[in-house]
């Protein structure tokens, strides 16, 4: 990447009409050292906002997720939430004004290690400062103090966008009136860590990773597919996989005795084929060192560092209501983790809503069983 290109947000920036992006400030402090000079935050919206500014959703998003979470009258592509946002649906944008915020440090028009350096001209890569969930929150207040917005009425966080979500309200005490969370925990258990530090482990021995100084030309892009696919293990659960796929052979089968898929030159099971699918697609849109970042940005989020205990942190939030769901299939984020949110949030006058939900689709429910997931959230959100 030439110096010249000092005005590339991002490599890996969609270039989708609708994206909106704004400069927070001139510096920013990150919490674990080191600062961002004009960092920039990507957001779009949906529907009108009020007289009185007391109609906002905002949606903070998972790890590989862009703020395009829905069409809209400036891009028809269907966003990753399609069915839950938008006129008539569970967020209704006939009612709401919406917001949806691309997650600082990631690589869809936020700054993140993918973007140019405005210092040297050259992409951040591993000079980036070490990036937390807290970061994110900071730059999220920003943002919407940027945009003049006072106060959330909503607050939806899935996974990763829920540990988001919860640095906010914890930052912001009355900043945020209500809270949907979903698939989401207030600390990463070990399970969840090891797979999310294997796949980094991955990336990093790509031999083009080239300890994080990659060219845009040559990246490790067999490093992300790979971790892409543990990834996508943990999403989904083995029930789901079992009878989805069960132990049909791949139509597009090519590999004799003694290949072994060596160079992907063919898939002997349907769940290899399907997997290798998603994994491609992946790594063709997003930056390797934005993954590393992001992933460990996850395993580092505890929000004992807000307080002397989780329960005490959790129980001064200030908020009027929360909806906690979780889904028994999830091992990523297990069932067990939203209920002991939802048991924490409950400790003061928050009024919690718990719904434990029996999807098949492990954690990645919240993107697949749109029916399941648009109910309880019409739900709630119907006397808001």
């Amino acid at each position: 990447m030439k110096k010249s290109d000092n005005n590339v947000v991002s490599l890996f920036e969609q270039t989708n009409q609708g994206v909106q992006k704004a400069v927070l400030t001139d510096s920013m402090k990150m919490k674990r050292g080191g600062s961002l000079s004009n960092p920039i935050v990507a957001y779009e919206t949906w529907g009108k906002l009020s007289k009185q500014k007391d109609n906002v959703v905002v949606i903070l998003t998972g790890l590989s997720a862009s703020s395009h979470v829905a069409s809209h009258s400036n891009n028809s592509k269907p966003g990753w939430w399609e069915g839950i946002v938008g006129p008539d649906k569970a967020i209704d944008t006939n009612k709401f004004y919406v917001i949806c915020i691309n997650s600082l440090g990631s690589c869809f028009g936020s700054t993140g290690p993918a973007s140019i350096n405005q210092i040297t001209g050259e992409p951040f890569r591993l000079t980036f400062p070490e990036l937390t969930i807290d970061d994110m929150a900071t730059a999220t207040k920003l943002l919407l103090d940027k945009l003049d917005i006072k106060q959330i009425n909503t607050l939806v966080g899935p996974s990763m966008g829920g540990m988001h979500a919860l640095a906010l309200i914890i930052q912001n005490n009355d900043f945020v009136r209500n809270f949907i969370a979903i698939s989401t925990a207030f600390q990463a258990l070990p399970y969840a860590i090891a797979i999310r530090s294997l796949q980094r482990e991955v990336i990093r021995k790509d031999p083009l990773w080239k300890n994080g100084y990659y060219t845009h030309d040559s990246q490790p892009l067999n490093g992300v597919r790979i971790a892409r696919k543990l990834g996508m293990i943990s999403y989904r659960s083995a029930n789901e996989w079992a009878q989805r796929f069960g132990r049909k052979k791949s139509s597009k089968n090519n590999i004799t005795q003694n290949t072994f898929g060596i160079e992907n030159t063919g898939f002997e099971f349907e769940i290899e084929s399907y997997l290798e699918h998603l994994a491609v697609k992946f790594q063709d849109v997003f930056d390797a060192n934005c993954y590393l970042y992001l992933s460990r940005s996850i395993d580092w989020f505890d929000i004992i560092d807000y307080g002397s205990s989780s329960e005490e942190v959790l129980g001064k939030t200030g908020l009027e209501s929360a909806l906690i769901l979780g889904v028994e299939s999830d091992i990523l984020f297990p069932i067990n983790q939203q209920k002991e949110l939802a048991e924490y949030l409950s400790t003061n006058s928050t009024k919690v809503t718990y719904k434990s939900l029996d999807c098949i689709q492990g954690h990645d429910s919240f993107l697949v069983d749109i029916e399941r997931f648009s109910e309880e959230i019409k739900c709630y959100l119907k006397d808001i």
